[in-house]
């Protein structure tokens, strides 16, 4: 075996000092996580321009988006077992280039299909990046010091999709569609160089032989459940599509579960899900991502067709929502969570976002865009509030070895989060749309539109009270490990 973390010299030199390890890991972390989840939204701005560029049709556009998903969810299983075999550092490095370089194929693409194929090979290095790299972090900070781990992830998880749709809108109107690709170059040359320099190798022994079987399950079977949930609300759920791809996801599943089960070294260790340290935070988390990019997907498109906004506009009306969370991160991992525990945080952040969102109910066209603006600095006040105590709760007892593939099961549960609270927001929102305006044209129909889209915003308000519901369920006493003094159980 390689030489581990655990074995390695304690601090590193960097600019002519001495930072510990563990900060090393998260700068190199931070660097690929953000231009990753940057992609994710930044791209939706220029979809549009692509359709006129290329002459494309909706439903060949929507594969610039769809594509890299699939292929994002193809990837996100193997990876925990990739970085265990062949290095953490190694496959890092390998996903860092493979986003890098296609991004660059990416803004020299010469037609949308040439697009398109670039975007899957995107997502091959996204779906190795997030997990890999968050399996480094955790073993480099130790259990009591993960709260401070989770709160970089989770600033970095609510900054980057709330920037994207400002700087893709700006690159758009001011520059080409292609920078929105190329912006990705500057951050991935300096991610890359710095990861080379500066991380090092960690395996594991006991990673065993690849699990073809689980790959090919899990892959199929989230790339499926991601496609019916995006294409359900623009088909219809009774699309013939739409029915054998989620028909397909459940046949997938189900049969992942037994071979999984089965094995001793699974690819994904779904035996980690019988601990209820690790169950019930993840179960949160999937509702609470599901609501914080449901209505992060709505709003956008709310600001810029009834209320007419720029893409620029719109991003600065969205963007108080990463401010709010900067606020709270380091208070929340640094200070109450090991003094308060996870579950109160939680359930209040859980609580307190819902009856914010609730607020968008009464957000209309005359409404001020600052008043939206503290809405969703409110919004990112409460995030905080739930994101880094559920981080750090997951990952309190989960062994150093378990660690990678803990976070591929984590990213992937996230993944499919986020896909059902947008799948549940536009299909309400189409629904509703229909049922309101109807024949309706011009002026008639603004209003009733409007009202759909306030439908819609509840459907985020009660993925938010789900999560409040599953995080009464957490103990503090599992989370013990990432705190300073073990709080009363329950």
């Amino acid at each position: 075996m390689e030489q581990a973390i655990d074995d390695a010299p304690p601090a590193a030199r960097l600019l002519g000092r001495t930072v510990e390890y563990k900060y090393i890991v998260a700068i190199a972390f931070v660097l690929g996580l953000f231009m990753d989840i940057l992609d994710t939204t930044i791209v939706n701005v220029a979809l549009p321009t692509l359709a006129t560029e290329f002459k494309a049709d909706t439903n060949t556009i929507e594969w610039v988006v769809t594509g890299y998903l699939l292929s994002l969810a193809l990837w996100i299983p193997a990876s925990g077992w990739l970085g265990d075999r062949f290095g953490t550092k190694r496959i890092f490095v390998f996903a860092l280039f493979t986003f890098t370089a296609a991004s660059a194929l990416c803004g020299a693409a010469w037609s949308i299909e040439s697009l398109i194929v670039f975007r899957v090979l995107q997502g091959v290095g996204g779906g190795m990046l997030t997990p890999v790299g968050t399996a480094m972090l955790y073993r480099a900070f130790p259990p009591i010091e993960r709260p401070r781990a989770s709160s970089i992830l989770a600033m970095v998880t609510v900054v980057a999709p709330a920037l994207g749709p400002i700087l893709g809108g700006l690159l758009v109107e001011k520059a080409s569609w292609r920078w929105i690709f190329y912006v990705n170059l500057p951050l991935g040359v300096l991610g890359l160089a710095f990861a080379v320099i500066y991380l090092r190798e960690h395996t594991e022994p006991a990673a065993g032989r690849f699990d073809v079987a689980g790959f090919l399950l899990s892959g199929l079977g989230l790339a499926a459940l991601l496609y019916g949930l995006a294409e359900g609300p623009v088909r219809g759920w009774m699309d013939a599509i739409v029915v054998v791809s989620l028909a397909f996801a459940v046949v997938m599943f189900i049969a992942l579960i037994k071979v999984e089960l089965a094995k001793t070294n699974p690819l994904l260790d779904l035996r980690l899900l019988a601990d209820r340290s690790f169950r019930t935070p993840n179960l949160v988390s999937f509702a609470s991502f599901g609501a914080m990019l449901g209505l992060l997907f709505l709003l956008p498109q709310f600001l810029q067709g009834p209320r007419q906004l720029s893409p620029f506009q719109s991003g600065l009306t969205t963007f108080p929502q990463a401010v709010g969370m900067f606020v709270t991160a380091r208070f929340i991992g640094g200070y109450l969570y090991p003094r308060i525990g996870p579950r109160r945080l939680i359930m209040f952040g859980m609580a307190a976002n819902a009856v914010i969102t609730l607020a968008f109910v009464k957000v209309g066209l005359d409404t001020s865009e600052w008043t939206i603006r503290a809405l969703m600095f409110g919004r990112g006040l409460t995030i905080g509030f739930g994101f880094i105590p559920l981080q750090a709760a997951a990952f309190a007892r989960i062994r150093p070895e378990s660690t990678g593939r803990a976070s591929a099961l984590f990213q992937a549960q996230r993944q499919a989060g986020a896909a059902v609270g947008v799948a549940v927001l536009a299909t309400i929102l189409l629904e509703r749309r229909d049922a309101l305006v109807g024949d309706l044209t011009g002026a008639q129909a603004v209003p009733q539109l409007v009202a759909a889209y306030h439908d819609a915003f509840l459907g985020s308000v009660v993925l938010a009270a789900l999560g409040f519901v599953a995080a009464s369920f957490i103990k503090d006493v599992d989370a013990a490990p990432t705190m300073r003094r073990i709080p009363p159980k329950g």
